[in-house]
C-alpha cells in the first residue's frame, strides 16, 4: 500500500501537466481591423468608437464659417433686388436707367430692340456687357 501511494504521488504531478498540456493550443493572431486582415464587421464598431472618442473640430467645416446676415444687409438685399426689379421694368416700357450700389454700378439701355446691360464692379473696376438682340416692345 505505501508503494502505491508513493507512486500514485510522484505520477500526481505528471498527470496534472499533461492534463494542462492537452487542452492547450496554439495562439493565433487574429487582427480586430478590417484594413489588416480582421473581421469586416468589425469595420463599424471601430469607426463608432474612433468618432466617438474625436474631439478636434474642422477649422475649415462650412458650417462654421457661414454668419446669418444681419436685418440690415437682408433689407439691402431686398431693396436692391427690388430696384433692379423696377429699373428692368422701365426698360421694358422704353426708358433706360442706372443703378448704383455699394458693389455694383448697373447701366440698362435700350436701343431699338437691342438691351445693352453694362455691369462695373466698383472694387476691381472690371465691367461685363451683355447684349440681348431681339427685343421690340413695341410688336
Amino acid at each position: 500500500m505505501k508503494t502505491i501511494k508513493s507512486a500514485s504521488l510522484l505520477l500526481a504531478p505528471g498527470l496534472v501537466l499533461c492534463s494542462n498540456l492537452a487542452l492547450a493550443t496554439e495562439l493565433v493572431y487574429e487582427p480586430r481591423n478590417p484594413n489588416f486582415g480582421g473581421n469586416p464587421l468589425n469595420g463599424g464598431y471601430l469607426m463608432q468608437n474612433a468618432q466617438s472618442q474625436d474631439d478636434n473640430e474642422d477649422p475649415d467645416n462650412p458650417a462654421d464659417l457661414y454668419q446669418q446676415p444681419s436685418a440690415l444687409d437682408r433689407f439691402t438685399d431686398s431693396l436692391e433686388t427690388r430696384l433692379l426689379n423696377q429699373l428692368l421694368t422701365d426698360v421694358g416700357d422704353g426708358n433706360s436707367g442706372e443703378l448704383i450700389t455699394d458693389d455694383f454700378i448697373v447701366q440698362i439701355v435700350d436701343n431699338d430692340g437691342v438691351l445693352t446691360v453694362l455691369i462695373t464692379d466698383r472694387a476691381t473696376g472690371d465691367k461685363s456687357e451683355i447684349i440681348v438682340s431681339g427685343l421690340n416692345p413695341t410688336n
